[in-house]
């Protein structure tokens, strides 16, 4: 049987990561490692043995020194059981099996040990993907596959329970960059790494036409007063933790010894049949 092609092109994804280390954009993954900390300071837990899954790591070193930083492989080089944290950041949208992805992770976790990963979500850069794809249809008459499929809240939720991990909670945290023009936004992709790596992208350079129109829809639709044009940037955000018997276990339905209604101060009033 033929193997189904995969939805990224690793050698090429390895290709672009390599052409940013030269002058890379940073800004959103200092802004997920600052989220991070935050997050982490609210939890009543001390984390000694810390490993963090990037692209790049030095946003992390000088803040984490103690943590084991590794790239986001598709086998992840992890111990079994050898943290009691493991971040995954702003790599999974380009993972070719993004549940094995975090399999991989909550089995390097101690019992209890928490996982906690950053990744793009759907709403992320939907006025370039909207403009870009209006600008080729206009221009050559087709459409090709130029971003990464990320993920809606609900589909990446659901990847925890699908891993094993427990106490699984999602959230969102939406960033707002805004730009000189589409071109500036298209310039700080590249630097960081996040320009196309499909494995079904055109194989030639996007036509100069097609690049000069999609500037200019994206600036008659999205500019504001000042001429800025706004690229939003959907973080999700996911939480679990490795089973442990420690963890609270919610009740057996209708074991509760108090009623709802005497809880909230009101009268309780019978549904007819």
């Amino acid at each position: 049987m033929s193997q189904p092609i995969p939805l990224t092109d690793l050698a090429a994804l390895r290709l672009h990561r390599l052409r940013a280390q030269s002058a890379p954009a940073l800004f959103l993954h200092e802004a997920v490692r600052d989220e991070v900390q935050d997050r982490l300071a609210m939890i009543t837990k001390t984390f000694k043995a810390p490993a963090i899954v990037t692209p790049f790591p030095q946003v992390w070193r000088d803040s984490w020194p103690e943590a084991r930083i590794l790239d986001d492989g598709e086998v992840l080089d992890l111990d079994e059981g050898a943290h009691d944290l493991v971040v995954h950041c702003l790599a999974l949208h380009w993972a070719n099996d993004p549940v094995g992805q975090l399999i991989q992770c909550r089995r390097a976790l101690m019992p209890d040990g928490l996982c906690l990963t950053l990744a793009f979500g759907g709403q992320t850069l939907h006025e370039l993907r909207s403009v870009l794809g209006q600008a080729e249809i206009e221009v050559t008459g087709g459409l090709s596959p130029r971003v990464a499929p990320m993920g809606e809240i609900r589909d990446l939720g659901g990847l925890l329970q699908r891993a094993g991990l427990a106490l699984p909670v999602a959230d969102s945290m939406p960033l707002r960059v805004s730009y000189g023009s589409a071109l500036g936004l298209m310039q700080d992709l590249r630097a960081m790494a996040e320009n196309n790596a499909l494995s079904a992208r055109l194989r030639k350079p996007t036509r100069r036409a097609v690049l000069l129109r999609a500037a200019e829809l994206y600036a008659a639709t999205y500019a504001d007063a000042d001429g800025r044009i706004p690229a939003t940037f959907e973080i999700i955000v996911l939480t679990g933790w490795a089973p442990d018997a420690s963890q609270p276990k919610p009740l057996r339905p209708g074991s509760a010894a108090t009623r709802l209604a005497d809880a909230l101060g009101t009268r309780e009033t019978p549904l007819s049949d």
